[in-house]
């Protein structure tokens, strides 16, 4: 089965996703031609390579019109993919990314989806963002998402609202739609964009340690902030080495002790990603305690 890991060490943004796919093998022009399937005008796409630390990374572009910066409400965006002749999947799970922001502003400005007034996120740039990245997916034959913990930027950031603090609502919003673990930091930026972050959630499926797998291409795509560390999303693409099962229920326990100490506060170690390769732990029980935390796995496997 062919799978792409998030690694998130400096955040998640669309234009991060994107490049970083393009990084990772997918066909630049191919992207772009597929892409005008949209009903949409006023942008163009470009890239250019950039290096942070000595890696170099694909830095994505989508240079707008000024028509470009119209404010949409769900419905509008929805009805732009909807009219293209982009694949079926694309097209429906690029809605359920715009759903699940959707749903975040909705609960953050208290009102209901079909009032949410897309601002930032309306504008063509966050659409070519999130459905090209759905179709770099598509294209690179990607069957599930893993996702590593995210960090979380702190301070404060100007939005069309005013100024707001970071991380920003709407994205802690749509991180309690998901188990995706995360963890604070001492960058004063936003590291994790309400993008980001609904892509992390739509479209991945397991969200912790890197699967055991074998890995075919590493893509790495830039933010356009510069920081002390590499400002970069990279993505690894392979194949997941599942685990075979003997015929009839059985039942997977394992005891993994995780001790105080770790820099991340990941749960999913090799014990869980082992309990979740085929189709995710019937339970999983974890109890806390101030100095470790026993996790134990069930899982019926055919």
């Amino acid at each position: 089965m062919r799978v792409a890991f998030f690694d998130c060490f400096s955040g998640i943004s669309g234009d991060m996703c994107l490049g970083a796919l393009v990084g990772a093998g997918l066909d630049f022009e191919l992207l772009n031609d597929e892409l005008s399937k949209l009903p949409v005008e006023g942008y163009r796409l470009r890239y250019e390579k950039t290096e942070y630390s000595g890696i170099f990374a694909v830095n994505l572009f989508v240079d707008l019109d000024d028509s470009a910066h119209a404010h949409r409400h769900l419905r509008d965006i929805e009805e732009i993919i909807g009219k293209s002749t982009l694949p079926e999947e694309v097209k429906e799970k690029s809605k359920a990314v715009f759903r699940c922001i959707a749903l975040a502003e909705a609960k953050v400005h208290n009102t209901t989806v079909d009032h949410v007034y897309f601002h930032e996120v309306g504008a063509i740039d966050t659409i070519i963002d999130v459905v090209g990245t759905v179709l770099g997916l598509y294209a690179l034959g990607v069957e599930k998402v893993f996702v590593s913990p995210l960090p979380m930027g702190k301070g404060s950031v100007q939005c069309m609202h005013g100024i707001i603090p970071l991380p920003a609502p709407a994205t802690l919003e749509i991180l309690c739609q998901k188990p995706i673990p995360v963890y604070g930091t001492d960058i004063d930026m936003e590291l994790v964009t309400p993008t980001g972050a609904a892509l992390a959630a739509t479209l991945g499926e397991y969200y912790g340690q890197m699967p055991l797998m074998t890995i075919s291409r590493v893509g790495y795509g830039a933010g356009k902030k510069k920081m002390l560390r590499p400002n970069m999303l990279r993505i690894v693409t392979g194949d997941l080495i599942e685990l075979s099962s003997g015929a009839g229920d059985t039942c997977l326990q394992h005891s993994a002790t995780h001790h105080a100490g770790h820099s991340h506060p990941e749960v999913s170690g090799e014990a869980i990603m082992q309990a979740l390769y085929k189709q995710g732990p019937d339970m999983i029980d974890i109890n806390n305690g101030s100095r470790k935390a026993d996790f134990v796995f069930h899982k019926k496997c055919c």
